[in-house]
């Protein structure tokens, strides 16, 4: 999501969506050169674990898409996985209160980006 962000604000948000897509009254050069600073943005905003996941993208689309199909996923095991995560939560002692807040709203977040409604009864 910060990712993302980041392209916005830059105005390069456009070629997550891939170049056949970018506005046709742009010409080949200014095309190339989103595409290009778009993918550096991309790349230089992720970790060498991400990295390695990536490498045979050749395009920001097809970086983004990978990354989406990675961590993004709405599969049902998925959304099973982060609801079994969020009714098991249960403090770690070896970590500050704060990390265990920061853990506990970073799954909230990971609910919600999959549209997993979180009833004030749960």
């Amino acid at each position: 999501m910060k990712m993302k962000a980041v392209l916005v604000e830059e105005g390069l948000a456009a070629a997550l969506e891939g170049e056949d897509k970018l506005p046709q009254s742009m010409d080949a050069v200014e095309k190339k050169t989103l595409l290009e600073k778009a993918y550096s943005s991309l790349i230089l905003g992720l970790g060498d674990k991400v990295l390695r996941e990536v490498k045979k993208e050749e395009s920001t689309a097809g970086i983004w898409a990978k990354l989406e199909s990675l961590y993004m996923s709405k599969a049902v095991p998925n959304r099973i996985h982060l609801k079994q995560q969020f009714f098991g939560f249960t403090m770690d002692e070896r970590k500050s209160v704060a990390d265990n807040m920061y853990d506990f709203k970073k799954l909230i977040q990971d609910l919600e980006s999959l549209f997993i409604d979180i009833e004030d009864e749960d």
